[in-house]
Order: structure tokens, then C-alpha cells, then sequence
């Protein structure tokens, strides 16, 4: 499969399925907190993007039943959302979630803290969101895929965090995934050419310990194989003759959640 570049229209026409995925991610972020289950975020979520004039990008995606995927603390990526699964004070909550709009999908991803945590996950969720910021700032035409890789995994290796390897970014269109897969570890100026046209998620996945993992019976959970914690955070980007535009992003902002 190839890469399928963007036009300047169509890039414009995918703003509107970022703007709702982040917005929706923003909200269930402030629901955020002890006492309230996975499950329960889930249906706010769901009922938000439809009201909203989406569709659940997650929902039914391979199977997948939820509109979120709801991480904790050692959760890499992919938990189901469930009654079950009640949020504690000091938990950390990755919420991956995105809707489609026109045929469009915006994906994007937040690691959230649960009442007051540790300072050392407190480093890992600072570390992990500038390992993304550093990824979208290499999203320039000219530049590799190797060359965001290795913003990430630089800066996530000098703090004494684990990289995941085995799930990576990807490419975007009105498909969730397309080509180019995009790894947050690598070298610089090896890898694909960006081009414009190009619309990737670029979402490092950071382990507090080994960078390896375990996967769940269930056939999605993704968790850390030491048991320790894990942060996730995603943002869709746009490679364009003026440089990277962030696509999963709300009207005035440029740095925020």
C-alpha cells in the first residue's frame, strides 16, 4: 500500500474531524478523576462526537467495541473500557480516542493523571508529551521518518525511559491507518522522505521501565512486561509547504492539550 499524499483542500476538509477528536478528548479529560469508571468516560464520549455531527473512528474498528481506548498505569495502548475498571487517586489514564467527519478521521491520544501522582509519573507524562511535540516538530518536508524517531526516542532514553517498538504512528486519510507506519526510535536522515501532502500520527508510547511489552488475553491490551507504567500521547500532523499543521487541535490553540 502507498502512501496516499493530501491535497491543500483536502487538508483543510481533515480539520474538521481533528477539531472534534480533540475536543471530545479535551472534555473526556475533565471527567478525569477517582471514582469514575472506564465505561463511563466510554458513553460520554460516544454520545459527544454523534451530537456533534461524528462518528466513532474506534467503535466496531477491527472489532474494537469501545469509542476510547482507556489505558492505566501499566496499560500501554488499547484497554477496553469497562465498568469494571474504576479510576483511583494516583492512577494515570491514557485516552486514545477519534471521530470521523466527511469521510475524515482524526485520531489523537492524552495521558492523564488521576487526583495527585507520583513525581515520578508526573516525569513520565512531561517526558512523554515532549517526545511528541519533538516528533511533530521533524514533520517537515525533506526531513525522515528516521529523523522523528529519533527526536523521540532521544529524548525518552535520556531520561531512563523505555521506547515501545512494537506500536507505532501512522499515516491518516479516511482510513485510521495508512502508510506511512512511523516508529518513535530510529536514526536521523534514514527512512522515508516526508513530503508534502503527508498527514501522519505521531503518538510516542513511553514506558516508565523496559521497553518491552505483553499482550492481554483479550486480544487488545497492550501492557508494560515490568509491571511499571506506561504514557501515550498523540497528535495528527499535517506536512505542508509552511511547515507542520496540527490537525487534532482546537481553533487558537497551538501548544495545548
Amino acid at each position: 500500500m502507498s502512501v496516499i499524499l493530501k491535497s491543500p483542500g483536502e487538508i483543510e476538509a481533515m480539520k474538521a474531524a481533528g477539531q472534534l477528536s480533540a475536543e471530545v478528548l479535551r472534555k473526556v479529560g475533565e471527567l478525569v478523576k477517582p471514582g469514575v469508571s472506564t465505561l463511563e468516560l466510554d458513553e460520554f464520549a460516544e454520545t459527544y462526537i454523534r451530537e456533534h455531527g461524528g462518528i466513532p473512528a474506534f467503535k466496531g474498528y477491527g472489532g474494537f467495541p469501545g469509542t476510547i481506548c482507556a489505558s492505566v498505569n501499566e496499560q500501554i495502548v488499547h484497554g477496553i473500557p469497562s465498568k469494571s475498571v474504576v479510576l483511583r487517586d494516583g492512577d494515570i489514564l491514557s485516552i486514545d480516542t477519534g471521530a470521523t467527519v466527511d469521510g475524515w478521521v482524526g485520531d489523537n491520544a492524552w495521558t492523564f493523571a488521576v487526583g495527585k501522582i507520583s513525581e515520578q509519573k508526573r516525569k513520565l507524562l512531561k517526558v512523554t508529551e515532549e517526545c511528541m511535540w519533538a516528533g511533530l516538530d521533524c514533520a517537515v518536508a525533506g526531513n525522515h521518518l528516521g529523523d522523528i524517531g529519533h527526536a523521540v526516542q532521544s529524548i525518552a532514553e535520556t531520561a531512563g525511559f523505555g521506547v515501545v517498538r512494537e506500536y507505532v504512528g501512522h499515516g491518516v486519510g479516511r482510513n485510521m491507518h495508512e502508510e506511512p507506519n512511523v516508529p518513535n526510535y530510529g536514526h536521523r536522515h534514514l527512512g522515508m522522505k516526508l513530503q508534502v501532502g503527508m498527514v501522519l500520527a505521531i503518538e510516542p508510547m513511553i514506558n516508565m521501565g523496559t521497553r518491552k511489552v505483553i499482550q492481554g488475553k483479550d486480544g487488545w491490551l497492550v501492557s508494560t512486561r515490568d509491571g511499571k507504567p506506561s504514557a501515550h500521547f498523540e497528535k495528527m500532523v499535517a506536512i505542508t509547504d509552511d511547515g507542520p499543521v496540527i490537525i487534532t487541535t482546537e481553533p487558537g490553540h497551538k501548544r495545548p492539550l
